[in-house]
């Protein structure tokens, strides 16, 4: 049995984390992170219900979920599958919403760069029609359309669904204050992003926000106690108090409102705004997130007379990151895998906006140490992981292709229409070996486990399904790395003969010896690399090479904290210090202070094999 609530979220501390840090990163990984930004929106795509536009780009689904409500009597026409299935829960999706409009919010102009911003609002503005719709009254909201149990007994395609449609529902008797809040903090958030290109439809989706809150507010109650059939996948664990605190603040970003600001602190403590120290955010749990939000409202100088209260906020966001970054005591920081990736879910530009550097129990933290951690999480996720796989569907060369989707798994309807029943599926599609016949691009499925290991089979939903609320948040990370001055893998001069020297670690370059180029090269960046490939030797039948690089400091200021990038390396590397947040990141010996300008350093490694890509990451 599929269970939801196991997708992982697995990366959203990086939203916050980039959210909050304003710092320079000279990223030249090779990897496009506008290509992904823009493979996610046609996830987004995939996972639609209902009647599809005529600008859909994702042409092997078709409709689907036309008479949704019908039996209620009301219109439910749309919104989002939330992963493999063709349930249609509304905390996720909500939740879903949420992050691809704080995204739009913060990196608009990154995204807009890319060409992807059309389709980001596209994106909010589908599930955003679709709260409209259930939200069918002041103090009603419909919950689910759909039921998880029979739902998950057939293998369908969505445009062949048999299974029940029922439609459920929270009002006045049977509150739901977590769901109720999740949308309205939806709503709030994507007022903003449409309140410039559609004011009038921007207002009606605040007074719908308004609304909403108001009703969570009023009739207190967690959902799946009114819809328990919602229990098995999509249970609120947290309660309902982040979920108020929540939408409170995502109330006063879209109002402006101090009646929500003192919301946020009159409750902190009753709804446990600054009691939870929190190592995860998620589509459950929003504490970390609006503590974040809170944080805000003091660094920006808005908190006033509720300073003491926001300052408390801020101290639990701060914890937080340290988590991320494995700097609290033991036993308080987010887990690990061997390939230093993280097994959590958060991220936003605050943080050190007015504060230079965080401060951690085990150390003091600069802005660029934990944007790198947070790229070092996006690389492993798009390939730079002990198994070279890509867990977003579609990028890279290697990445899953069985994945756990139902319309994925079987022949495209517009291929072949034929009706395919319940049992047909799991018969002919579910259990066959072959790859999936449509490709889910832009998935980011459930990924590997806590050593690192991913089974690509399609019965192994726990790692091969993805989730919407996975990829939303993704968006905003991607494109501020994408937005960064420098992209692709710097060039790697070979001259195997040209250039024989010896001077030592840190001397000036004789001048015989030319720079590639002159001052800051094209990409950005203030080094340059020469690369020489010296002798070579034969060893249980291949042919090893030594490989010497030698690193310049072509700018005119002094580099400390220099980080590389070598992937692909088959074999020992001397001169550099292993990172300990990747295996193939590298750093300066703790020796070398600095590389100043106009110097060199070298390092030497023994390889065989095609050539290893040599990138520079980061530097302060």
């Amino acid at each position: 049995m599929e269970r939801m609530v196991n997708c992982w979220s697995w990366w959203l501390w990086v939203v916050v984390a980039l959210l909050c840090f304003n710092v320079f990163v000279c990223e030249c990984s090779g990897l496009n992170y506008g290509e992904a930004l823009g493979k996610c929106l046609l996830f987004l795509e995939a996972q639609r219900s209902g009647r599809l536009p005529s600008g859909q780009r994702v042409t092997w689904r078709d409709h689907s979920g036309l008479t949704d409500g019908l039996l209620q009597g009301v219109d439910l026409v749309g919104g989002y599958h939330d992963a493999g299935d063709h349930v249609k829960f509304g905390l996720p999706m909500a939740f879903t919403v949420t992050m691809l409009s704080w995204s739009v919010m913060e990196y608009g102009n990154q995204i807009a760069a890319a060409g992807q911003l059309g389709y980001s609002m596209e994106a909010i503005k589908w599930g955003t029609d679709y709260f409209i719709k259930a939200h069918s009254e002041s103090e009603v909201l419909w919950g689910e359309v759909g039921d998880g149990d029979t739902d998950h007994y057939c293998w369908q395609r969505p445009e062949d669904m048999t299974t029940s449609r029922q439609a459920y529902k929270v009002d006045a008797a049977n509150p739901g204050s977590d769901l109720a809040g999740e949308t309205a903090a939806a709503m709030a958030s994507s007022s903003i992003v449409f309140r410039k290109s559609n004011p009038a439809y921007s207002n009606l989706l605040l007074q719908h926000a308004k609304q909403l809150f108001d009703f969570a507010d009023k009739y207190r109650g967690k959902y799946d106690k009114s819809i328990s059939i919602v229990g098995k996948f999509y249970s609120s664990v947290s309660g309902y108090g982040d979920e108020l605190l929540w939408a409170a603040s995502w109330m006063y970003q879209a109002t402006g409102d101090v009646y929500y600001l003192k919301y946020i602190t009159d409750n902190a403590e009753s709804l446990g705004g600054t009691g939870w120290a929190m190592t995860e955010f998620s589509w459950d749990v929003k504490y970390a997130g609006l503590q974040v939000l809170a944080a805000k409202v003091l660094m920006q100088g808005q908190g006033g007379k509720y300073n003491s209260t926001l300052q408390k906020y801020q101290a639990k966001a701060e914890f937080f990151l340290c988590a991320c970054l494995q700097k609290n005591p033991p036993g308080s920081n987010v887990d690990l895998t061997p390939g230093k990736h993280h097994n959590v879910d958060l991220t936003p530009d605050y943080l050190t906006s007015a504060k230079k550097q965080l401060m951690c129990p085990s150390a003091e933290i600069q802005p660029s140490e934990l944007l790198r951690l947070a790229q070092s999480q996006v690389d492993y996720i798009l390939g730079l992981n002990p198994r070279a796989t890509s867990y977003l569907v579609g990028f890279g060369s290697t990445y899953p292709v069985q994945v756990h989707h139902r319309g994925a798994s079987i022949i495209s309807y517009k291929e072949n229409p034929s009706f395919i029943g319940c049992t047909q599926g799991y018969d002919t599609w579910y259990n066959r070996k072959e790859t999936n016949p449509n490709v889910v691009v832009g998935a980011l499925v459930g990924g590997p486990d806590k050593n690192d290991n991913f089974e690509d089979e399609r019965g192994n939903y726990m790692q091969t399904e993805a989730c919407t609320y996975n990829v939303a948040p993704l968006l905003g990370v991607l494109a501020k790395l994408n937005g960064f001055p420098s992209q692709g893998n710097l060039p790697v001069v070979i001259q195997s003969d040209r250039i024989r020297y010896n001077s030592p670690v840190g001397a000036r370059l004789p001048p015989s010896i030319p720079y590639p180029n002159s001052g800051v090269d094209n990409f950005g960046c203030p080094i340059q690399f020469l690369h020489t490939v010296g002798e070579s030797w034969m060893r249980r039948g291949r042919k090893y090479y030594k490989h010497k690089v030698t690193v310049i400091n072509v700018s005119n200021k002094p580099i400390t904290h220099l980080t590389l990038s070598i992937k692909n390396l088959a074999g020992p590397l001397f001169g550099l210090q292993q990172s300990k947040h990747h295996d193939c990141l590298y750093e300066l010996p703790p020796w070398m202070k600095a590389l100043v300008p106009g110097h060199a350093f070298h390092f030497v490694f023994l390889h065989s094999g095609p050539q290893p890509q040599i990138s520079f990451v980061s530097y302060r």
